[in-house]
């Protein structure tokens, strides 16, 4: 990918030119739709249009009530740039062609700026005249993207529909004030974390430095052992670590073995406060980290993390047979983490962790204990029997 700064004629701050050509290529990795069918394609561009409104909206409504704002209409933006790739990308058009034929007769003027690039030393910028009405941008944004829904059952590949629909979302984005680099790089992140597997080379580990006491061991094991009273009792190392759990829910369902999700983070995410402190690991030799990564704060987005995600898992059979987990899911749980170490992994490490840490979990609820066996080396978690 290559990318350069600029200066704005209109502001001393750093602008980030980002090429789309770039962004195209490092995308088409993450495309696992069939590549012969518009349908899917349509549907989703569609769908992001609608989310792309309603950011918007609420924006407009709510101002600053609406505090996700700006990362909402971000993200939606991003989404709908993917999916306006995917269909290029299918009837073998530039998506960067589109968008520059959308503003070909537009209201811009075209200003000349030095680029750091070295193959290009200059770059042209169009600058609107004027900024566009946010309802009338959204509306037209919505028509537009209605007339493309015909290509799916006639074939009709109507480039100019394209390219009105490229100068629209144009529009919107510029109505809506967000920079269209930060959506492009944001969702590049975005879908190549959820997609692609994680280059193991690349992972983020957050002990290295810290004295070994103060790290989550390389490998560990942890024996859970349930009492006659149904009460959930951990081991390590010979000795008792945390409080006897119970499922505290009037219909049992197996959350009193809970602890084996945050054994699944720490072997496979290098994270979890809660483990941290059920060994006594915590990162005390740093007051700073201690206190903001590795104590209540923490534990308690961790324990919440987990909690929430078993909600949804008990619906789904613990997972039991799915080799993924949704989008939706995965991005709450990123969410729940913004701020903190953790929210460096990728999403597709996080399912990873989700469903090891399920496929142990589903072993020791049956077995009504057994032992946990984390490898942070091989970023895996696994079961064993007594």
């Amino acid at each position: 990918m290559t990318s350069s700064t600029l200066t704005s004629k209109t502001s001393a701050d750093p602008r980030t030119l980002f090429l789309l050509d770039d962004y195209v290529a490092a995308a088409e990795a993450t495309d696992r739709f069939p590549k012969t069918d518009l349908k899917p394609i349509l549907l989703g561009l569609f769908g992001e249009v609608g989310s792309v409104m309603a950011a918007s909206k609420k924006h407009k409504r709510e101002k600053d009530a609406f505090i996700g704002y700006q990362r909402a209409v971000v993200e939606e933006f991003g989404d709908a740039l993917w999916y306006l790739t995917a269909l290029c990308r299918r009837l073998n058009l530039s998506v960067a062609e589109v968008l520059a034929a959308g503003v070909k007769n537009d209201t811009y003027t075209t200003s000349v700026a030095a680029s750091d690039l070295l193959v290009g030393p200059l770059s042209e910028i169009l600058i609107s005249e004027k900024t566009p009405a946010l309802d009338d941008s959204l509306f037209r944004l919505g028509t537009s993207v209605a007339a493309l829904l015909p290509m799916a059952a006639s074939g009709n590949h109507a480039c100019e529909k394209l390219i009105d629909f490229g100068r629209c979302y144009l529009h919107a984005l510029q109505a809506s004030g967000v920079s269209f680099a930060e959506i492009v790089r944001s969702n590049l992140v975005k879908v190549r974390g959820r997609f692609l597997p994680p280059d193991p080379a690349n992972l983020p580990t957050f002990d290295s430095g810290f004295p070994q006491d103060e790290q989550i061991p390389t490998e560990f094991e942890i024996v859970i052992r349930e009492r006659k009273g149904g009460q959930s009792c951990l081991q390590w190392n010979g000795v008792f670590i945390g409080d006897p759990l119970t499922d505290n829910i009037r219909d049992p369902d197996g959350y009193r073995f809970h602890d084996v999700f945050h054994f699944a983070y720490a072997a496979v995410l290098h994270w979890s406060p809660t483990f941290r402190a059920l060994i006594k690991h915590k990162r005390k030799s740093e007051p700073i980290v201690d206190e903001t990564q590795d104590s209540g704060r923490a534990i308690v987005v961790e324990e919440g993390l987990s909690a929430w995600i078993f909600s949804r898992a008990k619906l789904l059979n613990f997972f039991e047979g799915q080799d993924g987990v949704s989008f939706d899911l995965l991005k709450t749980v990123g969410q729940f983490v913004s701020g903190y170490e953790v929210e460096a992994c990728p999403l597709k490490l996080w399912e990873d962790a989700i469903l090891q840490g399920y496929s142990v979990f589903r072993k020791v609820k049956v077995n009504g204990g057994g032992i946990v066996i984390g490898n942070r080396s091989n970023r895996t978690v696994s079961y064993r029997t007594f």
